[in-house]
């Protein structure tokens, strides 16, 4: 059992600011577990928010969602999970609610209220970039004891990209076509290569590019040579038979629709773009061609089941994709750091 009364944790004021705060730890409830951090990474919302992108989120935000940690207490109600573990985090859920029965458990109406949740104490978020951190044990997934916590703090992107593989429904020997080699554009590649697929990266920034090579990725840079003709070269001039894209531009949806295979064809939209990207399709090439366009957002417990898995087992490679280290007291650092363009995960670490 944990004798630390409080905790330090980051938040973000405003636009461009960010702290460090310090609270008492509350009290853990008979389904929770107190996790003593080991690393939280800052990811595309983090930083969207720091920079004034993302106006849909509030402040004071005590942010964080992608952390992994050791369990070093837990309410009476947890049975699954012992003192010492790593774990890595999933979202909250219920696990009693209509949503959660299904399997839907990132729709959970009871405890999934995202992050403009409001915390007793008058901050939103969850408190993931925090020296300790409590968690519904429902929200756990176990890792491998010695796993780099920057690394374990991948289940929840590798997560909310297993769904996406899901929902894509994958076939082994499939071509698949990502469109960016970002952090969640090379996790997409990764994951549809774990499951089998024969995986093609386009990109445009040399950085990226090198680092989707040092991983094993067939990459083409737009540079010197235009996606849609390597696509037919890589095919044979059937296309492929489906689009992952992990940026949201409109140039690349543009791309994905001429890649894609004549019949049966699927592009997932997993990016989101801000401003909005447009999407120039007409409904009867989606009907004649028996086209899909999938949507994906967040995960399931099942897709953190499956990333926790795939990490466990080592069939992904995360070591290239964790930019730079800072300790707590550097977290503002660490942002500056996380928003140069190009930039993979900058990772906040703990003692």
């Amino acid at each position: 059992m944990s004798e630390r009364k409080t905790t330090r944790f980051a938040v973000l004021e405003a636009e461009r600011v960010v702290k460090v705060h310090e609270r008492e730890i509350p009290a853990l409830k008979a389904d929770e577990v107190l996790i003593k951090n080991g690393a939280c990474n800052i990811c595309t919302t983090d930083y969207g928010q720091y920079t004034g992108a993302r106006k849909n989120l509030m402040f004071p935000m005590a942010w964080g969602h992608e952390f992994a940690g050791t369990i070093v207490d837990m309410g009476s109600d947890v049975k699954e999970f012992e003192v010492g573990e790593m774990v890595g985090i999933g979202y909250d859920n219920c696990g009693e609610c209509e949503f959660c029965k299904k399997g839907l458990t990132s729709e959970c109406v009871t405890l999934g209220a995202g992050r403009n949740k409001l915390s007793p104490d008058g901050y939103h978020g969850g408190f993931g970039c925090s020296e300790y951190v409590i968690k519904p044990y429902r929200s756990l997934f176990k890792l491998n004891q010695n796993m780099d916590p920057s690394e374990a703090a991948f289940v929840e992107p590798v997560g909310t990209v297993c769904q996406g593989i899901r929902k894509l429904r994958v076939q082994q020997g499939e071509k698949i076509v990502v469109i960016g080699a970002g952090t969640m554009g090379v996790l997409n590649a990764l994951v549809a290569k774990a499951e089998g697929c024969e995986v093609m990266i386009t990109e445009m920034m040399d950085k990226k590019i090198e680092v989707a090579k040092e991983l094993g990725l067939n990459v083409v840079d737009v540079k010197e040579k235009d996606p849609v003709e390597a696509v037919k070269e890589w095919t044979d001039g059937r296309g492929v038979d489906a689009v992952i894209l992990a940026v949201g531009v409109t140039a690349a949806n543009d791309q994905a629709l001429e890649m894609i295979k004549r019949l049966h064809g699927r592009i997932l939209m997993f990016a989101a773009g801000y401003p909005a990207p447009e999407l120039h399709v007409d409904s009867n090439l989606i009907h004649y061609r028996k086209m899909e366009l999938i949507g994906t957002f967040s995960a399931d417990k099942c897709d953190f089941e499956r990333a926790a898995e795939l990490m466990r087992e080592k069939k992904i490679d995360l070591s290239k994709l964790v930019e730079a280290k800072y300790k707590l007291d550097d977290v503002e650092q660490a942002f500056e750091a996380a928003i140069v363009p190009g930039a993979y995960r900058v990772s906040v670490v703990f003692d």
